[in-house]
């Protein structure tokens, strides 16, 4: 028995049996998000070396990109070492970041460990210097005065209790303490084991970036092996740009901290100008985010000096916003303040403080390739992709028209001017042999 199938009904059923399987697999994906969460955290995990030797190559290669250079002059004007170049560049600039690293800790460590000792030791003058500061600003209201002792005097038992409380959970805070060690430990060697893994990945990039571009014209075609490419080189470009030109203002920007509040003969000079130099990373927030933790510790150990640092910070994020961080960024990624806050939130929401630093180049390419895309649709349809013609367009309004030339006729010939061409040229041609023929002969 023949079956006649119909090719309107068949379409019609192929589509719905995908819609049908895509639904499914929504529903098991939902049905099953904790056990997929926890695979995607397990292969992080694994992958965790792996994952810290790319961060640390892509933050050593401009640096070691341009010792190479330099040596590449010093030493190849008569014959090319590539493979020498490419070693002491590695090297130098791998020692250089391990200097850079010790330097930091070497900086942050002894501040930090006699600010939480002074902190801790001098608790008890810190309640009495606040009971005294709220009696002599209430000196003229005793019935505040009065409230505010008894309010003190019953803080001072809960605050014993508490104490007590803490004793008996000394045996749980070791086994944290102990567990948050071997974390350390755990990262500490994937650190090390990245480290080694971007030796190798810097040693061989180029190679590696090859294997890249070949895999990716095995899979796709050439157009859309182009597209990848294309998108791929943009956004390295553009997450590159940014990491490096925010790393090098956010270094500035410490440097300027350190030397100001030297000046201003300020407390925890070194501690906070390495907190506010690495939260200028972030965008927008990032000055803030380092001075509310700077102002507490001044407010700790030298209250007057929180009013002038406040101030002195503030200058100072005006200063790299509107100075030096255009001068040395320039407009890398193309975002409105808007969309820069946007991106911020939801990088953060999502992966914590890396997704506060990475959200705004990401979210700047996203928004470059929707952008794109949009405007690939509406040339489609014949309409404008400026946004400016939409200002002042409403429903009533007929939507603007493409104003640009489409590239793809503009270089095509007409068979009819081919044609005038050919019948020119033979026209040419009848009419040199006729002279040819007037011509008297010798």
């Amino acid at each position: 028995m023949k079956v006649d199938f119909n090719k309107k009904y068949t379409t019609i059923s192929v589509y719905t049996i995908i819609t049908f399987a895509v639904c499914l697999a929504l529903v098991i994906i939902l049905m099953k998000i904790s056990t997929i969460f926890g695979l995607v955290s397990t292969v992080a995990k694994i992958l965790a070396p792996i994952t810290w030797g790319i961060v640390i190559a892509y933050l050593v290669n401009p640096m070691m990109k341009s010792i190479e250079r330099g040596i590449k002059r010093g030493i190849e004007k008569k014959k090319p070492h590539p493979k020498i170049a490419r070693g002491l560049s590695v090297t130098i600039s791998m020692l250089f970041f391990i200097a850079m690293l010790a330097l930091l800790i070497s900086i942050i460590l002894p501040q930090v460990i006699d600010s939480i000792l002074n902190i801790f030791s001098n608790v008890n003058n810190y309640i009495n210097e606040l009971e005294n500061f709220v009696y002599k600003f209430f000196d003229d209201y005793p019935d505040i005065v009065a409230t505010v002792r008894q309010q003190f005097d019953v803080i001072q038992p809960k605050l014993l209790d508490f104490a007590n409380d803490m004793i008996p959970k000394i045996g749980d805070l070791a086994v944290k303490l102990k567990d948050g060690a071997i974390g350390f430990l755990v990262a500490l060697k994937d650190f090390i084991i990245g480290f080694i893994v971007a030796v190798y990945l810097l040693l061989s990039k180029e190679k590696f970036l090859a294997q890249a571009r070949k895999m990716t014209h095995a899979l796709f075609s050439k157009k859309a092996s182009a597209n990848v490419l294309r998108i791929s080189a943009h956004t390295n470009k553009t997450i590159g740009g940014f990491l490096t030109g925010k790393i090098i203002d956010s270094l500035i920007i410490g440097i300027l901290c350190f030397i100001s509040m030297t000046l201003m003969k300020m407390e925890f000079v070194a501690l906070i100008s390495v907190i506010v130099g690495v939260t200028n990373i972030i965008p927008f927030f990032g000055p803030f985010i380092g001075a509310i933790p700077s102002a507490l510790l001044l407010l700790v150990e030298a209250p007057k000096q929180v009013i002038p640092f406040i101030i002195f910070i503030f200058i100072l994020q005006q200063f790299d916003g509107n100075i030096l961080g255009p001068m040395i960024l320039g407009d890398s990624t193309g975002l409105s303040a808007f969309w820069v806050i946007v991106a911020i939130f939801l990088g953060g929401g999502l992966f914590g403080f890396a997704g506060m630093i990475l959200g705004v180049p990401v979210f700047a390419v996203i928004y470059e390739l929707f952008s794109e895309f949009i405007s690939y649709l509406l040339k489609k349809k014949d309409m404008s992709a400026a946004t400016a013609d939409y200002m002042t367009f409403d429903e009533y309004t007929p939507p603007p028209k493409s104003k640009n030339i489409n590239m793809k006729n503009l270089f095509k010939k007409d068979k009819s001017d081919d044609n005038d061409e050919i019948n020119n040229e033979k026209v040419s041609i009848k009419a040199d042999d006729a002279k040819d023929d007037i011509k008297p002969k010798k």
